[in-house]
């Protein structure tokens, strides 16, 4: 049985979700870890450590107030004008407590960048309307004191239950086409890397930006008809989306807040993990 280090109590903010559930099962031995869920879901109401949270209804301090956390991971999703608010308050409840707040950001922020791949200190541009709500977060927990965010940003995330690889399961058990973009150069990563960076995180008491991808770049055509030959499949239908003329990046690569080497990773390392 792993150590329970008692020093935290982690509330993850949508650990229904595909990575908010990841980082709760990689902390749960570790920390006093609390997670929300949104739709009622018999096994979750059974673990006394998980709370139904609805953000268009529920009032999340009431949660706080109950766990009392000194770490709040939010991997929300729903709503994006809903989700604002929520961070309004989890702003205002973690500069009050003096208490962290990781959030779970994406190369998104980046998207109206398309000649060049984003680095930590980059500024922020986005085309896309994602791209902007999570700016706007982004750009209201960097007015906290310093030590009390840290702010991930993900490329792509696959892994053995992503939505990703679930999705590409389907189609090829469908034979229907697969999008890919030859255009799109990308990094990507895996939940469990991510979910291991995030403890990393929290262990050492990091602070900042980071860019939670992989080394190296890759084109999507080539990446997505790699995971799917991995699966063991060889016979997938893949149709080709070009959305401009001209390579496209989106990309978050790490450069100042560089994590230990074994929680660096490669794209070859996500195809290596989808074998087992």
């Amino acid at each position: 049985m792993a150590k329970r280090e008692d020093k935290h109590r982690i509330l993850i903010l949508g650990a229904n979700g595909f990575l908010g559930g990841a980082a709760y099962k990689e902390l749960c031995a570790y920390f006093k870890t609390f997670g929300t869920y949104n739709t009622p879901n018999k096994s979750f109401e059974k673990n006394h450590h998980f709370y139904q949270y609805n953000i268009e209804e529920d009032d999340v301090y009431e949660i706080l107030g109950v766990v009392k956390p000194t770490i709040i991971i939010s991997a929300l999703r729903g709503d994006f004008s809903k989700q604002i608010i929520v961070h309004e308050h989890l702003a205002q409840y973690v500069f009050s407590k003096k208490i962290k707040l990781i959030f779970l950001s994406s190369a998104n922020v980046f998207d109206a960048y398309s000649k060049y791949p984003s680095y930590e200190q980059d500024k922020t541009y986005s085309n896309s309307i994602y791209g902007h709500f999570k700016i706007k977060i982004e750009n209201m927990l960097l007015r906290l004191p310093k030590k009390q965010i840290a702010i991930l940003r993900l490329p792509m995330v696959f892994g053995n239950q992503s939505p990703r690889v679930v999705e590409i399961l389907q189609h090829i058990k469908e034979k229907t086409p697969i999008e890919v973009f030859p255009n799109l150069i990308m990094n990507v990563t895996t939940d469990t890397k991510v979910t291991q960076q995030i403890h990393y995180i929290i262990n050492r008491n990091k602070y900042g930006v980071f860019h939670l991808g992989s080394n190296d770049l890759v084109h999507h055509d080539d990446f997505i008809k790699e995971i799917a030959k991995t699966l063991g499949n060889h016979k997938a239908i893949f149709k080709r989306v070009y959305t401009t003329n001209d390579d496209r990046y989106l990309a978050v690569l790490p450069k100042y807040n560089l994590l230990p080497k074994n929680l660096q990773l490669r794209s070859q390392d996500i195809l290596t993990e989808l074998k087992i």
